[in-house]
């Protein structure tokens, strides 16, 4: 059997030295890649095809992580990568991840893509609390993030429920208040629609300035042993080293920034930092792991290589990048301004276009009921008009009819009448045919007067058939003096304003921690929360630490050095 293995190994062996090539997958916080390797090829020449294939220029701050055991590595440039301890199992698979952070992202981060690379390590940390966040402050930084990915706010897009299925926030915040989604959601995009006007990489570098001021932020923590085989951590960053307990990540014991190290030094899994106060103490300290040890002293040569290269002349690449960089965020800006003014020309034209549909609908709801009053009115006009002819002829047929009563009334009293009774005959005849003669004439008189009316109501209408059309026409000609305006209201100059709403950053931190803390679960806290919230009564923070743990007064930077 331990020969057939042998024979195994030996084949794999031999297929291996035939092989030219092997594949590897490059995952990156933004991507996978794959790529074509020779068997010969050092981290450097594929290290130099990654970044090639990003456009990233700023390679000193990262490098290729790969897990060995319970612990990381990185691949070394001056290495073969197959003579590393990776799995051999194709596609190898490596992480493109920072190494080293910047003191400050605003003024040391030049390209985008590396400032978006960044971005998303950072927010990655911070919601899988690798980097402890308090919760006013990840409420803010979430709103950032969704600047970055969503631009600005719309609330006619942006309705409640959008933000369901992203991960914002920490699982120790959300925990510890009691909040629906729907709240976070809320207090999130409140602060999300004040971001209006920035860009992604605006939002992502508001994000990196809050988030490098977080305690955790940048730093490596090692298990360590001092010489009394005390426990502690070692924090490894931009700004030196640091020492911590180790329920006690958040403030630092001591700590020995780059500039007041005279070196570092290691042998037999010990190291020793030496101050350049010859009165200060050596720190000695080892880690039980040999990995550990290396990964230790590759951070802190790195770390230190960078502080010094902050402190000098920026070379003629990097001056090259920043004006380069410059240049293209003004074409942007100038770009995103044209874009603004574009969008707010278009939107005003659009309101008056809305204004004048608006208007120009009510004129014609006007001029329709108008129209309708005026039929109304001739039909009106016509009723009466036939009316009042037919009162008339009423009036002269009754007028005739109460003639012919007075003639005939005349005629019997001429007429003689012989006998008494035919004389009493003749009078009451007289008597009604009065009666009905003086029934006629009031019956006339009624009717002329009605026909007077229906003159004077014939009038009236006709009247109103002549406001109606007046009516009529000022609406038409109203019509047309509205689209001359709106005409001159979409050629004429417009005014842009923009008004932007500027507010402390802790002035909002302390806002959001109001808003939430009533509905704060204080059997929930962490112990990290509780250290923070002690710091936080204290007034102490990541800089007045160090400030605090680092008396001594800074030599030139010629003097510090780091070596094996």
């Amino acid at each position: 059997m331990a020969s057939a293995l042998a024979a195994k190994m030996g084949l794999n062996s031999l297929r291996r030295k035939q092989a030219k090539n092997f594949n590897v997958r490059i995952t990156t916080m933004d991507a996978d890649m794959e790529f074509s390797c020779e068997v010969k090829w050092k981290g450097k020449d594929l290290f130099d095809l990654v970044c090639r294939a990003l456009g990233l220029r700023e390679t000193w701050f990262f490098g290729f992580q790969y897990d060995v055991k319970d612990t990381v590595a990185w691949i070394k440039m001056d290495k073969k990568v197959l003579d590393h301890d990776v799995s051999k199992e194709e596609p190898i698979t490596l992480n493109f991840l920072a190494k080293f952070y910047p003191e400050n992202a605003e003024e040391e981060l030049v390209q985008d893509i590396t400032q978006h690379l960044f971005f998303l390590q950072v927010k990655n940390k911070i919601l899988e609390e690798e980097i402890y966040c308090p919760p006013e402050a990840s409420v803010l930084l979430a709103s950032y993030a969704v600047q970055a990915k969503y631009g600005d706010y719309d609330p006619n897009v942006h309705k409640l429920g959008f933000l369901a299925q992203e991960e914002l926030l920490p699982k120790r915040v959300i925990n510890l208040y009691q909040m629906t989604a729907e709240m976070w959601e809320e207090r999130i995009t409140s602060c999300y629609a004040e971001h209006r006007g920035r860009t992604r990489e605006d939002a992502e570098m508001e994000y990196l300035k809050i988030a490098q001021d977080l305690e955790m932020y940048g730093i490596n923590y090692f298990p360590i042993r001092n010489k009394k085989g005390t426990d502690l951590l070692l924090g490894v960053d931009a700004l030196g080293l640091h020492i911590y307990d180790p329920d006690n990540k958040l403030t630092p014991k001591c700590s020995f920034p780059w500039n007041e190290i005279r070196n570092i030094s290691y042998s037999d899994r010990e190291f020793a930092i030496k101050p350049l106060d010859k009165k200060t103490d050596v720190f000695k300290f080892n880690s039980s792991k040999l990995k550990v040890n290396k990964l230790i002293l590759q951070l802190c040569m790195g770390n230190h290589d960078l502080f010094l290269r902050r402190r000098r002349v920026d070379s003629l690449e990097v001056q090259q990048m920043k004006a380069q960089a410059r240049e293209e965020r003004a074409r942007k800006r100038v770009e995103r301004q044209r874009l603004e003014r574009e969008k707010h020309l278009r939107e005003v034209a659009e309101r008056a276009r809305d204004d004048l549909e608006r208007r120009l609908i009510q004129l014609q709801d006007e001029a329709h009921m108008a129209n309708d009053a005026l039929l109304r009115s001739e039909e009106t006009a016509d009723l009466l008009a036939e009316k009042a002819q037919i009162a008339e002829e009423e009036a002269t047929l009754l007028s005739q009819k109460a003639s012919e009563a007075e003639a005939e009334m005349q005629r019997i009293k001429v007429t003689a009448i012989r006998s008494e009774e035919e004389r009493r005959m003749m009078e009451q005849k007289m008597l009604e045919a009065e009666m009905m003669a003086l029934k006629m004439a009031d019956e006339s008189e009624r009717r002329a007067m009605e026909a007077d009316q229906l003159k004077q109501d014939l009038q009236e209408a006709r009247d109103s058939e002549r406001r109606a059309k007046h009516k009529l026409l000022e609406i038409t000609s109203k019509s047309t003096y509205s689209v001359k305006d709106c005409h001159s209201y979409f050629c004429g100059p417009l005014r842009v304003e923009y008004m932007e709403k500027s507010k402390h950053l802790q002035e909002q931190l302390n806002e959001l921690k109001t808003e939430i803390e009533s509905l704060k679960l204080k059997e929930r806290e962490t112990p990290l929360d509780i250290l923070h919230n002690e710091n936080t009564e204290k007034g102490t923070s990541k800089h007045s630490n160090f400030k605090k743990v680092s008396p001594i007064t800074p030599q030139t930077d010629t003097h510090a050095h780091t070596h094996t």
